[in-house]
C-alpha cells in the first residue's frame, strides 16, 4: 500500500510570495510544483498574459531578428540545477515574447490569420491542466463525448444537414488527408488492410484538384501512397476557379488511360486569392464518376455561419467530407480544425486498429474511440476550447466579427480599386484583397518583359519595407505570374483604425519606392 504523501519542511514555505527563490521540493522532492506555489506561478502567467494581450499594438508585429541570432541567447544546455519560476517567467518575456511574430496583432494581415479569443486560451489553460488523452471513451469520456456534441453544434451553425458527422483534428492538412484516405478506402481496394506496395491489382490512382488548392492536398497524395503524380491540378479561369471542361477532359483522358479516378477536391476559399470552385458542378461529376467529393473551406468556412451569405456555398452539403478550421476565421486557438463527413464507417475503416490493450471490455453502449479514425492514437481535448469559446461569443457574437471582417475588406477593396497607381489583381469574394503597386505612369505598359519585372521587384521591395516599419504584417502570392500582396482580414482584434495605418503605410512606402526607382516617372 502506497502512503499518503504529506507536506514536509523539505517542501518550502506554505506562502508562496516569493516566486524567485527555489523551494524544498525542486531541491529534493520526488513529486510536482506545490499547489500553493503552483497558484501563485499560475496568477503571475496569467497577469503577464493579460499585459501582453492588452499591450499589443505597441509591439512590433514581426520581430527585427536575423535567422541563427536567437538560438544563442539560450543556454547551449539543459540546466542540471532547477530554476525558481519567477526567473523563468522573467526569461520567457525577456526572450520569448520579444522575438515571436506576433499572430495575435491586430495588423498581422499575411497568410490566413489565426488570432486567439480569451475564452479559447482560457480553454486551452484547462485542457492543459486535465491533461486528457481522448484516444477511446474510457481514457476521456467527457472529452470524446463533447467532442460530439461540439462537431454537431459547429455542423448546425454552418447549416449542414445531419447527415455530416466527424471529428476534431490539428489542421486542415491532416483532416483533408483523412478525407483522401478515405476515399481511396472507399475505390475498393481496401489499402487499410492490403497496402498499395507490389500489388498487381491497383491501377493508379488519381485525385483531382484545382491549380489554386492548397498545396495540403498534394502533401496528402504523397503520404498516402499515391505521390504527387496521383494528383492532377485543373487549370482556371480568369477568376481563379476551377474549370468544369478541363476536368471533364481530365477524368476522361485518365479512364481511357486506364487510370482509376478516387476523389475530387474542391476549394471555398482558395489560399492565393479565396476564390470559389465551382461545387455544384463538382458534386454532379462525382456522382456520375462514383468518386469522392472533398470540400476544403479551412478559410472561409466561417461565412457559412451568417445564413444570408450561405450562397458562396451552394452544394458543398453535397459532398462527402467538408474541412473548415475554427483556428482560422472562428478565432478558436491553434489547432482546431473541423473535418465532417457523410460516411464515417469509411473512414473507421481506412485507420481502424483494435489491439488487445485498446479493446473496452467493461462498457457497453453507443461508444466512439476517436482513435480508430485517424492515425494517431493521442488525442487532445480540443473540444473544450471550443465549447467555451461558442458559449462565451454566441453564434451572433461570431458572425457580428465575421461580419465586421468582411466589411473592412470591402473598405480596402475600395481603396484599391480608387488610387491610380494601384491595381487589384483578383476578387474579393470573402475578406483576402490581393493587389499590387503599379504607378499610374506605367499603365498600358505592365506586359513589357521590362516593365513586369521592374513592378514584380518594386512590389517585392514594398512588402519588405511595410514588413520592416514592424507596424504591420503582410505575405504574397504570385497570380498570373505577377508578385502580388495578399491582406487577409480574418483578425478578432483588428480595428477600422488599423486597417486605415495600414493602408496609409502602403501608400507612403510605395510613393517613396516609386520616388527613388523613378517608376512615377
Amino acid at each position: 500500500m502506497i502512503p499518503e504523501r504529506t507536506r514536509s519542511a523539505a517542501d518550502g514555505p506554505a506562502n508562496p510570495a516569493d516566486l524567485d527563490a527555489l523551494h524544498g521540493s525542486q531541491l529534493s522532492g520526488l513529486n510536482d510544483m506545490d499547489p500553493a506555489n503552483f497558484r501563485a506561478a499560475a496568477h503571475a502567467a496569467v497577469d503577464i498574459m493579460a499585459d501582453y494581450l492588452e499591450g499589443l499594438r505597441d509591439r512590433p508585429v514581426q520581430p527585427d531578428a536575423e535567422p541563427g541570432t536567437l538560438r544563442p541567447l539560450f543556454a547551449q544546455s539543459a540546466p542540471e540545477k532547477p530554476e525558481p519560476i519567477g526567473h523563468i517567467l522573467a526569461d520567457y518575456q525577456r526572450l520569448i515574447e520579444p522575438n515571436v511574430t506576433h499572430w495575435q496583432h491586430p495588423r498581422f494581415l499575411a497568410y490566413f490569420g489565426s488570432s486567439a479569443s480569451s475564452p479559447g486560451i482560457i480553454g486551452e489553460m484547462f485542457t492543459a491542466v486535465l491533461n486528457s488523452n481522448v484516444m477511446l471513451w474510457r481514457t476521456s469520456p467527457v472529452g470524446t463525448e463533447l467532442e460530439g456534441v461540439v462537431v454537431d453544434w459547429l455542423r448546425q451553425a454552418l447549416g449542414l444537414p445531419a447527415e455530416f458527422d466527424g471529428l476534431i483534428t490539428d489542421t486542415a492538412s491532416t483532416s483533408s488527408m483523412l478525407a483522401i484516405a478515405a476515399a481511396r478506402q472507399a475505390a475498393g481496394f481496401d489499402a487499410a488492410a492490403k497496402g498499395l506496395s507490389g500489388r498487381d491489382d491497383v491501377p493508379q490512382m488519381r485525385v483531382y484538384a484545382s491549380a489554386e488548392a492548397h498545396s495540403s492536398i498534394e502533401k496528402a497524395c504523397m503520404t498516402l501512397g499515391l505521390g504527387r503524380a496521383g494528383l492532377t491540378r485543373i487549370p482556371t479561369n480568369d477568376r481563379f476557379e476551377l474549370r468544369i471542361d478541363a476536368l471533364e477532359e481530365a477524368i476522361a483522358a485518365d479512364r481511357a488511360a486506364g487510370i482509376k479516378p478516387i476523389a475530387i477536391v474542391g476549394t471555398i476559399g482558395t489560399t492565393s486569392t479565396t476564390s470559389r470552385d465551382p461545387i455544384t458542378a463538382m458534386a454532379a461529376i462525382a456522382r456520375r464518376e462514383k468518386v469522392w467529393l472533398h470540400v476544403d473551406a479551412a478559410y472561409a468556412g466561417a461565412v457559412a455561419l451568417i445564413p444570408e451569405l450561405r450562397g458562396s456555398f451552394e452544394g458543398w452539403e453535397l459532398a462527402d467530407s467538408i474541412v473548415t478550421n475554427p483556428h482560422k476565421w472562428f478565432y478558436v486557438p491553434v489547432d482546431a480544425s473541423l473535418l465532417l463527413t457523410r460516411h464515417m464507417p469509411v473512414l473507421r475503416d481506412a485507420f481502424s486498429l483494435v489491439p488487445e490493450y485498446l479493446r473496452t471490455l467493461d462498457r457497453e453502449g453507443p461508444m466512439r474511440d476517436y482513435n480508430e479514425y485517424t492515425p494517431t492514437l493521442g488525442r487532445r481535448m480540443r473540444a473544450l476550447k471550443l465549447w467555451m469559446h461558442l458559449r462565451y461569443f454566441g453564434l451572433e457574437g461570431l458572425r457580428r466579427r465575421v461580419s465586421h471582417n468582411l466589411d473592412m475588406a470591402a473598405r480596402l477593396t475600395a481603396w484599391v480599386d480608387a488610387d491610380a497607381d494601384f491595381e487589384r489583381l483578383a476578387p474579393v469574394p470573402f475578406s483576402t484583397v490581393c493587389f499590387r503597386y503599379r504607378p499610374a505612369a506605367l499603365v498600358g505598359r505592365e506586359d513589357e518583359p521590362a516593365v513586369a519585372e521592374q513592378l514584380d521587384t518594386l512590389n517585392l521591395r514594398l512588402m519588405d519595407a511595410i514588413n520592416r516599419t514592424g507596424q504591420a504584417f503582410l505575405s504574397h502570392t504570385r497570380l498570373n505570374g505577377r508578385f502580388t500582396i495578399r491582406v487577409a482580414i480574418s483578425n478578432l482584434r483588428t480595428e477600422d483604425s488599423d486597417l486605415e495605418l495600414v493602408w496609409s503605410i502602403v501608400r507612403r512606402e510605395a510613393l517613396a519606392l516609386g520616388a527613388t526607382s523613378g517608376a512615377q516617372a
